[in-house]
C-alpha cells in the first residue's frame, strides 16, 4: 500500500481529494493532510508520503519552494501539483522540480484517477528497478566476500576494488578473523542460533562481520577489534563453564583460525579454520571450540598406523586386563588416542584400525579364559557401532566400557583402588585438556557418580583438584626465567593464557607476573 499526503489551504478542497475516488482500490493510503506550506513541508520530511497531492499556492511557503526543498532534503516521492490556470507559470517551476503532474482546478475525477494510476505505475517501476539493483549489490557483495575469504581476490587483477568500494564493504579494517560453524549434534530438531545472538552483538550494515554458507556451515569473517574481542570474551566464559544443556553453546560447533591484519592474508585463518572442522573427529568429548593453537603441522603428522601398532597395543592392553590393572589400561587407552591425533591416515582407516584392535583383544580374552561368560557384543555389532561414531573419543570410551565389562565379569578390584588409580592418572596427565566426563568412563565410573566420589574423599571438586595441580606446577615453571608466561600456560595445560591468568590469581592472591617479580625480591631467582 502506498501513502499520500494532501495539502491544500481549503479544507472544502481536501475533503473532497479525499472522498472523490476510492484511495483504497487503487493501493493508497491517505496519511495525512495540511493546510499550509510549512507543515506540507515538515509532513513530507517526517513522514516521506509515496504521493503529495499539492496546491501551488499554500500559505507561509508556495509549492514550487515546497518541492525544492524536499528535493534538496532528499525526498524522492512524487508530486502532483493542483492550481487554477493563473497559476501555470508555477507549475511550471514546479514540474522542473520534478512534479509528475499538473491538474488544474477543479479537479475532474477522471483526470486525478489518470494522474494516480500514472504514479503508481512509476512508483511500481522504480521499486523493481531498486529491488533488482540491491538484489545485484547483495550477490556481488556475496560474491567478493566469498572470493575475500577463501582466496580467490586478487586486489591485483581487475576488477579490483576501489578504496571507497573496500570502506563500503567495511574491509578496510586493521584486523580480521574467520571462524566457521555448524550444529554440535546431527539432530535436526536442536534450536539454532544467529551469530550476532551468540556473541550479543549488533550487526547493521555488515560492520562487524560478515558470512555466508557453504555445505552447511556458516563461515563467518569477524571484522576489527571490538569483534574479535567480544569472540575471545565468548571463548573465555566457556573455557570457565562448560556449556549447560540447553544454551547456545550446546548446539553449535566453532572452529577458528588465527587473526590476521591484511585482507590477502584472511584465506590464511579460513584454511586453518577449515582444517580444524575437519578434525572435528579429534575432539575430546564436550569440546564445542577448536582454534588455531590446536591444529598440528601438517608437516608433523609422521605418525602412521599399522599392523605392527596394533600387535603392540593389543598385546600391552590385553596383559593388563589379565592383571586387573585399570589404571594401566586407562594409561594405555589414552597413549593411544594422542597417538592416533598425530596420524597422517584418514578417519576411516583409524576407525578400522580400532575395530581391529577390540576384535583381538575379544579374541585373546576368549582364548586365555576358553570362552569365558563375558557378554562380548558379536562382531557386527561393534563393526556398525565404531563405523557410527563422530569423535575418536566415543571409540575409545567404547573400548573402555568393554574392557571395563572385561574386568567385572573376571573380576572385581575395589573402589578406593581404582580411584587411587584415577588420582595416579590425573597427576600425571593434568597437562592435557582432560575432562571428568572423559575420565570417568575410562575407569568404569559414570562423571556424575565420580564427581561425588571426589568431593567426599577429596574434599574438593574435579575441576578444582586439576587446576590446584596446574597451579602447583606453575609455580615451580615461573622460577625459570627463560620460560615465558604463556609457555608456561601452555605446559601445565592451559592453552588460553588469559584464562591461566584468572586461575592463578584466584588461587594465588596475584598474578603470573606478579609472582615472578615477588621470587625476584626474595632473592628465589
Amino acid at each position: 500500500m502506498y501513502t499520500v499526503l494532501i495539502a491544500d489551504d481549503e479544507a472544502s478542497i481536501r475533503e473532497g481529494l479525499k472522498y472523490i475516488m476510492d484511495w483504497a482500490s487503487m493501493g493508497f493510503s491517505i496519511c495525512g493532510e495540511t493546510a499550509n506550506g510549512e507543515e506540507t513541508l515538515q509532513a513530507i520530511l517526517q513522514t516521506e508520503p509515496n504521493l503529495v497531492l499539492l496546491d501551488i499556492r499554500m500559505p507561509k511557503m508556495y509549492g514550487t519552494d515546497i518541492i525544492r526543498i524536499a528535493r534538496e532534503n532528499g525526498y524522492r516521492g512524487k508530486f502532483i501539483i493542483l492550481s487554477g490556470y493563473s497559476d501555470f507559470a508555477y507549475a511550471q517551476t514546479a514540474i522542473r522540480y520534478g512534479a509528475s503532474f499538473y491538474l488544474t482546478k477543479p479537479i475532474e475525477e477522471a483526470e486525478l484517477q489518470g494522474a494516480v494510476e500514472k504514479v503508481k505505475e512509476i512508483l511500481i517501476a522504480e521499486k523493481n528497478k531498486s529491488d533488482n539493483i540491491a538484489l545485484f549489490k547483495s550477490k556481488a557483495r556475496e560474491s567478493i566476500i566469498y572470493e575475500v575469504i577463501t582466496g580467490m581476490y586478487d586486489s591485483e587483477q581487475p576488477p579490483g576494488l576501489s578504496e571507497s568500494e573496500l570502506e563500503e564493504l567495511h574491509l578496510t579494517l586493521d584486523i580480521y578473523q574467520v571462524v566457521i560453524y555448524e550444529k554440535f549434534s546431527s539432530d535436526p530438531s536442536d534450536p539454532g542460533y544467529s551469530f550476532a545472538e551468540l556473541l550479543k552483538i549488533t550487526n547493521k550494515g555488515n560492520h562487524t562481520f560478515d558470512y555466508f554458507k557453504k555445505d552447511n556451515n556458516e563461515i563467518i569473517l569477524l571484522k576489527g577489534s571490538f569483534a574479535i574481542n567480544k569472540f575471545q570474551d565468548f571463548l573465555l566464559h566457556y573455557e570457565d563453564s562448560c556449556p549447560q544443556s540447553g544454551s547456545p553453546l550446546a548446539s553449535l560447533f566453532l572452529a577458528y583460525g588465527r587473526p590476521v591484519s591484511s585482507l590477502e592474508d584472511i584465506h590464511l585463518s579460513y584454511e586453518e579454520a577449515s582444517a580444524l572442522k575437519n578434525r572435528r573427529f579429534f575432539c575430546i568429548q564436550g569440546q564445542h571450540t577448536l582454534g588455531f593453537e590446536e591444529l598440528p603441522d601438517v608437516q608433523s603428522l609422521n605418525h602412521e598406523i599399522n599392523n605392527g601398532l596394533l600387535t603392540e597395543y593389543s598385546n600391552r592392553l590385553t596383559g593388563y586386563l589379565l592383571a586387573f590393572n585399570r589404571r594401566m589400561v586407562a594409561e594405555t587407552l589414552s597413549a593411544l588416542e594422542d597417538y592416533l591425533y598425530e596420524v597422517k591416515n584418514d578417519i576411516s582407516s583409524v576407525k578400522l584400525f580400532l575395530t581391529d584392535l577390540y576384535l583381538r583383544i575379544k579374541e585373546k580374552i576368549n582364548h586365555t579364559y576358553g570362552n569365558p561368560n563375558v557378554p562380548f557384543p558379536n562382531n557386527a555389532e561393534v563393526i556398525s557401532h565404531i563405523e557410527g561414531c563422530h569423535h575418536l573419543y566415543e571409540i575409545i570410551l567404547y573400548i573402555s566400557e568393554m574392557t571395563d565389562m572385561i574386568m567385572s565379569a573376571t573380576g572385581n578390584p575395589s573402589r578406593d583402588t581404582v580411584l587411587d588409580d584415577i588420582i595416579y592418572y590425573i597427576d600425571h596427565n593434568f597437562q592435557k585438556n582432560i575432562k571428568l566426563e572423559s575420565i570417568a568412563p575410562l575407569f568404569g565410573y559414570n562423571s556424575a557418580y565420580l564427581g561425588k566420589i571426589f568431593n567426599k574423599h577429596l574434599g574438593e571438586s574435579f575441576n578444582s583438584y586439576v587446576d590446584h595441580r596446574r597451579i602447583d606446577q606453575s609455580l615451580g615453571l615461573l622460577k625459570e626465567k627463560n620460560l615465558k608466561v604463556y609457555e608456561i600456560s601452555e605446559q601445565v595445560g592451559y592453552k588460553n593464557v588469559d584464562y591461566f591468568h584468572k586461575k592463578f590469581k584466584k588461587y594465588i592472591g596475584m598474578s603470573p607476573a606478579e609472582y615472578r617479580k615477588k621470587l625476584e625480591d626474595e632473592g628465589a631467582l
